[in-house]
């Protein structure tokens, strides 16, 4: 059933040809939104990549008063509407800002916005691989003398690799395609803040519903190509693993 609308939505985009198609994604104010949406969803996955698993290893492995309270807040991005996301985002970061940060309407913002959105998925992804894992590997290893760092390298960050990077290929997926939380911080400024979805939302208001099909496939192939790259790497660090 769901391949019914995206077959409809590349049908829609070839409606002009090949050359109608290229033209569409390869126009100046289209590459600078998918530049910037592609780049920005890379940025994300790495930073979450490091402060989602930092983030569970607190939340799994150390006690502090307000834990469940923490933890209860990690899924709050998925709670939200995204526009009340974006409404929060620009009270903190915006011009009023009470942490003196103003980036609103950068690309800084735009960096902000899709951390705020996708950090919850590398997080709920590497928390039940810590909860599972075997203590007592790593207390027989610091019993042989392996230092705290070489027992994280050699033995905890192997299992949880996998993890890691599923979530972080949904943190991808769900960030090439974000649009509410971005509509306020960000803005829709072409050439400079103007994500891809803003553009496909623009092209959709001037009725131009081909350019908006086009772009839209292109960041379906790239969504479905890093979602397989990431489910490779996570399968060979498995079987790494065993």
């Amino acid at each position: 059933v769901a391949l019914i609308p995206l077959a409809a939505v590349v049908f829609k985009s070839f409606e002009n040809g090949t050359e109608g198609f290229w033209n569409a994604v390869t126009s100046p104010e289209a590459v600078a939104a998918l530049k910037l949406t592609l780049i920005a969803s890379l940025i994300v996955v790495i930073v979450n990549a490091f402060f989602g698993t930092l983030i569970a290893w607190v939340l799994v492995r150390d006690e502090f008063p307000g834990k469940n309270v923490v933890n209860s807040l990690i899924d709050l991005p998925f709670a939200l509407p995204t526009i009340v996301a974006g409404l929060t985002l620009l009270a903190l970061y915006g011009p009023d800002s009470p942490v003196g940060i103003n980036v609103a309407y950068t690309r800084v913002a735009v960096i902000l916005a899709l951390l705020f959105v996708t950090l919850p998925f590398v997080v709920r992804a590497v928390q039940p691989v810590l909860l599972e894992l075997d203590r007592e590997m790593e207390q027989a290893a610091e019993s042989l003398g392996a230092g705290r760092a070489t027992v994280f390298r050699r033995i905890i960050l192997p299992n949880l690799t996998p993890a890691i990077i599923a979530g972080g290929g949904l943190a991808f997926a769900r960030a090439v395609g974000e649009f509410g939380s971005l509509v306020l911080l960000a803005g829709n400024l072409p050439f400079k803040t103007q994500a891809a979805s803003f553009f496909i939302f623009s092209q959709v208001e001037s009725d131009n519903l081909v350019a908006a099909a086009a772009v839209s496939v292109v960041l379906l192939v790239a969504a479905l190509a890093l979602l397989l790259i990431f489910g490779w790497l996570s399968k060979r660090a498995l079987r790494h693993e065993e």
